[in-house]
């Protein structure tokens, strides 16, 4: 080997050069990275359900919330509200939708499992998410507005009018106020469809005349975005879809997510059972009896604590629900005549009135058709209450006609016998004791006298005059 090839050689053997070997690392790395399947990428991605199922209040949105932002801090690829209801308040629903639009979580509304529905403020929140799906076998839509409450009665002119004006205005304002109720809501709905390009025209129908669809016509109608059989279907479909988000547009990678529920802490699960209008109304009539019982018995302790906090609970679910308070007067009423009749008997007119008032007052308690209580619960308290009435006005019967056994009246018919000869006064034997009695007769000792009265100690007796037997 010549010099010129040894120096060559010699060349190639000198050490590497730290910046370079860490550049060919680099290198490396990335191929390999660039070499993972887009599966491997995305394994650690998951999906949050949230089960929005029965009617839509305080809680039920309150539940919604805290998922929503339980989700972000997951970093949670999107959150699924799996929802089955037949409506709820507007209130509560518009926190909802504030939370979906407002979420850096892209929100996807899943009508399931088959035979659920988004019926009235459901149909909303479908709007509002960034993804609408819906199950086979489901539907949605009736979302027209119900007004809550009772309407003010227009005040008479202090004038001289025209009566048929007046009339007019009488009839007509509970309209013009529901009319003005409707148009706000369909204002806020195709704003919603508007915001997430969804059918606009049908969103309209929906709450001014109360139509619904199947989800095979909604998806025809462009209402929702997809129709899936399952989660994993509707992963798998929503899988690539972009979605604007508060930040921007995203790109969902769902088809590989894990699904993860998030179920209600005990809180909300206990305020979505108070919020039950039928516990609500059970809790009410537990607590006025509870009260009354105390009232009749003081004392007992136990009933009174029960009945003031099962009122205090009442009167907090009555203060978030639709109650009509000409309902809860009439309930009240109605139970208060129930009870005077067991305490002062009117021939079954109290206790009759009380139950009329009391079936009535409990039927338009809830004025929101979503808050209605249970005819079967109405039904089976009020025959409970009627048997109870007609038990203790039994009672009181039998107690009146039963002949008194303690006290001065005992002592009234009572026999005795004579304990020594006597003309006007004298010592008789009665009931175990020694009794001075005085008669109008001669007593001879062993004989038997009644008494007629009695005054002080003193017992006035008559004769009984002894049967002759031939």
């Amino acid at each position: 080997m010549d010099a010129r090839g040894f120096t060559e050689m010699n060349k190639w053997r000198q050490p590497i050069s730290p910046f370079l070997a860490y550049g060919i690392l680099l290198l490396i790395f990335a191929a390999l990275n660039l070499s993972v399947p887009v599966a491997a990428q995305t394994s650690n991605s998951r999906v949050l359900v949230l089960e929005v199922k029965g009617v839509i209040g305080p809680a039920l949105a309150e539940y919604i919330q805290k998922g929503l932002t339980t989700a972000h801090q997951q970093q949670a690829n999107a959150v699924i509200l799996r929802i089955d209801t037949p409506g709820g308040l507007d209130n509560s629903m518009r926190e909802i939708i504030k939370a979906i639009l407002a979420s850096p979580v892209p929100v996807v509304s899943f009508v399931a499992p088959e035979g659920s529905r988004a019926a009235s403020a459901g149909t909303y929140i479908i709007y509002a998410s960034h993804i609408a799906a819906m199950a086979p076998a489901t539907n949605l839509g009736a979302a027209t507005p119900i007004s809550l409450g009772r309407l003010p009665q227009p005040r008479a002119p202090s004038g001289e009018g025209d009566q048929e004006k007046q009339t007019h205005e009488k009839t007509s304002q509970p309209d013009t106020l529901q009319k003005k109720i409707i148009n706000d809501a369909e204002a806020y709905i195709k704003a919603l469809a508007s915001k997430r390009g969804r059918n606009a025209e049908w969103a309209a129908k929906a709450v001014t005349k109360a139509e619904s669809l199947t989800a095979k016509e909604a998806l025809r109608l462009k209402v929702i975005d997809i129709m899936a059989d399952n989660l994993q279907d509707l992963l798998k479909q929503m899988d690539g879809r972009k979605v604007d988000m508060v930040s921007g547009p995203q790109i969902l990678q769902t088809q590989r997510a894990k699904i993860e529920f998030l179920p209600p802490d005990w809180r909300t699960r206990l305020l979505v059972t108070l919020t039950d209008p039928n516990i609500a109304y059970i809790m009410l009539l537990l607590g006025i009896y509870g009260l009354i019982f105390e009232m009749a018995n003081p004392g007992y302790i136990l009933p009174g604590v029960i009945g003031a906090i099962s009122v205090v609970i009442a009167l907090y679910t009555f203060q978030i629900m639709p109650v009509n308070y000409a309902g809860l007067l009439l309930l009240i009423i109605g139970m208060a005549f129930m009870v005077a009749e067991a305490f002062a008997p009117s021939f079954g007119a109290l206790g009759t009135g009380g139950i009329i008032a009391f079936i009535i007052g409990s039927i338009i308690l809830m004025d929101e058709p979503s808050f209605k209580i249970s005819f079967l619960i109405i039904g089976a308290t009020a025959f409970t209450s009627a048997g109870m009435l007609i038990l203790i006005a039994g009672k009181l019967i039998t107690i009146r006609r039963r002949k008194i056994i303690t006290g001065e009246e005992q002592m009234i018919e009572s026999l005795g016998q004579a304990m020594e000869d006597f003309d006007t006064e004298g010592r008789v034997w009665i009931r175990g004791e020694s009794w001075r009695g005085r008669c109008s007769k001669p007593i001879k000792r062993g004989q038997t006298v009644k008494v007629t009265a009695q005054n002080g100690l003193i017992l006035d007796l008559e004769l009984v005059e002894e049967e002759k037997h031939d």
